[in-house]
């Protein structure tokens, strides 16, 4: 006897594709895309809100999917010279944490007040790498995520099979 609904599950490398995919059909340059598939997963699996994800997907081209990476890094950079890091021009959320769980150093945001989202790394300490799991209750953002992955597939036709889509008229591999 079936008690209830198998809900679907996504591996964190399903995700990663997917929400890659999603950024560039979305508008997002293929460096942020990449970056952004990054996130997505390690913001899933820490439980986040998952209509962060949807609502930065909605603001492209622009919104955070362009404009925090742009920040951490300026804060890397900043840092790396000896600097004070600040995380300018972003507010903080929990998309921007999941930002920071990108970077492969222990790193940590400090001070979070408005305006102002300071960022401390320690580069002699690698990240411990995510303890990966099956991502599950994020129904919706999957369905966005494909709508917006299925444009860049290419179109089916005459003229985009004869500019050589598609496995071609004699497949024999």
């Amino acid at each position: 006897m079936v008690t209830g609904v198998r809900q679907l599950t996504w591996s964190a490398a399903e995700i990663l594709a997917l929400a890659t995919k999603a950024a560039r059909g979305a508008g997002a340059p293929p460096a942020q895309a990449a970056r952004f598939g990054q996130v997505a997963p390690l913001h899933l699996m820490a439980g986040r809100k998952t209509e962060l994800l949807a609502e930065a997907l909605d603001a492209l081209p622009d919104g955070p999917v362009l404009s925090y990476p742009l920040a951490i890094d300026r804060a890397l950079t900043a840092l790396a010279q000896g600097h004070e890091a600040e995380i300018a021009g972003v507010p903080f959320d929990e998309l921007l944490e999941s930002y920071v769980d990108t970077v492969p150093f222990a790193a940590e945001v400090t001070h979070k007040t408005q305006g102002h989202v300071a960022l401390q790394v320690d580069f002699a300490v690698p990240r411990a790498p995510a303890v990966l799991h099956r991502i599950s209750g994020c129904d919706a953002l999957i369905a966005l995520m494909l709508g917006l992955a299925a444009r860049t597939f290419v179109p089916e036709s005459d003229q985009s099979r004869k500019s050589g889509a598609g496995a071609g008229l004699t497949d024999n591999d």
